[in-house]
């Protein structure tokens, strides 16, 4: 993408591998990594540790240095500063801070000279490859963290206050080392000013969107835009609509690149027909295939289109542009009928944003145990306001004063009725080539009508095969 920003948010699907997000690590980084070999943990020094207790479980040795790595893209680090600062004042230990959008280039030759630093927020474009580092065992298994006490209740452990899906996605095989710290609600963003305005409502149904286009069209108003130079943002609709209309078990093993998973599923033939239709009846801005996000955002927030697919860090990004009535919001997934397997109200919200300690560093305890004090209430809700964003802690926001975008993205998750509906998307973080290269060009082919969905879907499928043969491609697996 063209800007900062939008390499942090490809992070959050790569992230998001984001979800920052379409880059896979050059062969730089990969050398680099590859080079500096695993840790020896017989051999570590164990001067890091420091008593345990109650407010100290973790056995943070007092005065020790920290050295914190930050990506500075669309959220900042000074959330991260924040965190920090009470890690000081707790432990009287210096803080070495460096907010970096280099976070690759500037630690690949430290890993490789056994020198890392403790904890590192790994987005934005140039991210370490993670998957390397944990099969290398660079990476501290972070399931003292897990099992500590929790910041803000003793009785309940740091695994309690997390969302589910945020232990499923920081594990590397058996091995949980990677936090994701962020919470990330994607879906289809609109204004309610406008819809209110113009005396819409928000379509329950898949049937009920085409409707409501032909009004926007009538209107004057193009009824979607998106960002044609990146067009896998749609897939953060497309996919999970996929999944909400055949169930999550045939989601997986579109995840774990089965054969057939795409041709055989009748909920893909529905959602690329549905959006097969929208382009053929002119339901998109005219231009949006040239688009960059920053300027389909813009084109969004001046009302000459009512609705964009994205995440919720777009409200921290599009604030240059956003009227402050604008009643920035995000709808559930649609319904594709009453065979649906997922409910109303079920939406993509997952973990983003992740963070790794070096079991290298020369403070590996005290990485955890900042990110233990990320995880707490306070620093919660001070990333709320300061990014407008979730965090993996369950119940973080409670309390806070939320602004529009992300007070509709609480309320889409709590509306969701659970966890089970909730959903992951593996595909986009485990093989970005696949999703963002290969499959995003048929994406742009078939929203300018060049393209009929089931050619797209042909192509996916065959896609996916390559990938799954492709032995230079590291596999993973996700259990239903």
């Amino acid at each position: 993408m063209g800007s900062t920003s939008e390499f942090s948010r490809r992070d959050l699907v790569k992230r998001t591998a984001a979800l920052g997000l379409i880059a896979v690590p050059s062969m730089s980084v990969l050398t680099a990594c590859a080079t500096g070999g695993g840790s020896d943990d017989k051999s570590k020094d164990k001067s890091d540790q420091g008593k345990k207790s109650e407010k100290n479980p973790l056995g943070v040795k007092n005065g020790a240095p920290l050295d914190a790595f930050i990506f500075k893209g669309g959220l900042g680090d000074q959330y991260a500063k924040d965190a920090e600062a009470d890690y000081q004042a707790t432990y009287g230990a210096e803080v070495k801070h460096t907010g970096t959008q280099q976070i690759g280039p500037k630690l690949q030759p430290r890993f490789a000279g056994g020198n890392p630093p403790d904890v590192i927020d790994n987005s934005g474009a140039d991210h370490l490859d993670m998957n390397k580092l944990s099969s290398q065992g660079q990476l501290l298994d972070l399931t003292p963290l897990l099992d500590a006490a929790s910041p803000d209740d003793p009785a309940k452990k740091v695994r309690d206050i997390l969302y589910p899906s945020a232990i499923e996605k920081g594990k590397h095989k058996d091995a949980f080392d990677v936090l994701y710290y962020a919470f990330t609600v994607y879906g289809t963003w609109y204004s309610q000013k406008l819809l209110s305005d113009k005396g819409w409502t928000y379509p329950k149904s898949l049937d009920d969107m085409i409707k409501l286009c032909e009004e926007i069209k009538k209107a004057g108003i193009a009824p979607w835009t998106y960002p044609g130079k990146y067009p896998y943002y749609v897939h953060f609709n497309i996919f999970p609509q996929i999944a909400k209309i055949g169930g999550l078990d045939k989601w997986i093993a579109i995840d774990n690149l089965e054969p057939n998973a795409w041709t055989s599923n009748d909920a893909v033939k529905q959602v690329i027909g549905h959006y097969e239709e929208l382009a053929a009846k002119g339901y998109f801005l005219a231009g949006s295939q040239g688009l960059t996000h920053i300027q389909a955002q813009t084109a969004w927030t001046k009302g000459k289109a009512v609705f964009i697919p994205n995440g919720s860090w777009v409200e921290n990004e599009a604030t240059p542009t956003t009227p402050k009535d604008f009643g920035m919001a995000v709808g559930p997934l649609f319904d594709g009928g009453s065979g649906d397997k997922m409910p109303h109200g079920a939406v993509r919200a997952e973990p983003s944003e992740p963070f790794i300690v070096a079991k290298g560093g020369k403070n590996p305890t005290g990485g955890m145990e900042l990110l233990r004090i990320m995880l707490s209430r306070k620093h919660a809700q001070n990333f709320a306001q300061k990014v407008h964003s979730l965090t993996s802690n369950m119940q973080g926001a409670e309390g806070a004063s939320l602004s529009p975008g992300l007070a509709s993205a609480a309320q889409a998750v709590k509306a969701a009725g659970g966890n089970q509906n909730l959903l992951m998307i593996q595909l986009q973080e485990w093989y970005p080539k696949l999703t963002d290269e290969k499959m995003g060009g048929l994406t742009s082919q078939l929203l300018t009508g060049d393209l009929k969905a089931a050619e797209w879907i042909k192509k996916t499928q065959q896609y996916a095969d390559e990938t799954a043969k492709d032995s230079s491609v590291t596999k993973f697996h996700r259990s239903a």
